[in-house]
């Protein structure tokens, strides 16, 4: 199962994923939030990764051009869409994109279908809650283009890879302290994800 550590902040944090063997970055860009970072600060981290790491960045709320204009900027691979669109704003965006599907109950599970998207549990928040969706309503679902996020932690990814998921996301299950990730928490939460 591939890892995304989302909520990055500084350079400690991203390459210490990195070296545990995380797939993916996040880098919020909703003012909103914790664990925002600004596009310059993003920059300077994301210059400094190695090859081969996914760079996502993640956007509330946000015309297509001004998500172009940062994603550009910054060197971002990949767009999380964290907010309700349809496929015209997906296509309007330059890069890759990751739809966000905040699930309300289970018929949600089919929206983007056909994509690879990232299925969050819906909070008036967006994202970084810790609360977890219900694993029930993956029964009968096809999992193999679906990241889940929510509520996962170092001690119960493990639980989740019998459903065959893409990947697994993960930003409040591993902080000491919003926006600032536990070393120790990371290292496990990838080794239980990755582990056979």
């Amino acid at each position: 199962m591939r890892v995304k550590i989302c909520g990055i902040t500084n350079l400690k944090d991203a390459l210490h994923a990195v070296a545990c063997g995380a797939d993916a970055l996040g880098f919020v860009f909703y003012k909103k939030s914790p664990r925002y970072i600004s596009p310059e600060d993003a920059k300077k981290i994301i210059d400094k990764l190695p090859p081969f790491v996914e760079r996502v960045g993640l956007f509330v709320n946000e015309e297509s051009s001004t998500i172009n204009t940062i994603a550009k900027m910054c060197r971002i691979s990949r767009v999380q869409v964290h907010f309700d669109v349809d496929e015209g704003f997906l296509d309007a965006i330059d890069l890759p994109t990751l739809p966000v599907i905040r699930v309300k109950c289970a018929e949600d599970l089919n929206k983007f279908a056909n994509k690879y998207r990232l299925v969050d549990v819906y909070t008036d928040a967006y994202g970084g809650t810790g609360k977890r969706l219900n694993l029930e309503w993956f029964n009968g679902v096809a999992c193999s283009k679906i990241i889940l996020a929510g509520g996962l932690t170092p001690e119960n990814v493990a639980q989740v890879k019998k459903l065959g998921f893409y990947g697994v996301d993960v930003s409040s299950g591993v902080e000491s302290i919003k926006g600032k990730k536990d070393p120790l928490k990371v290292k496990q939460f990838i080794e239980n994800a990755k582990s056979l």
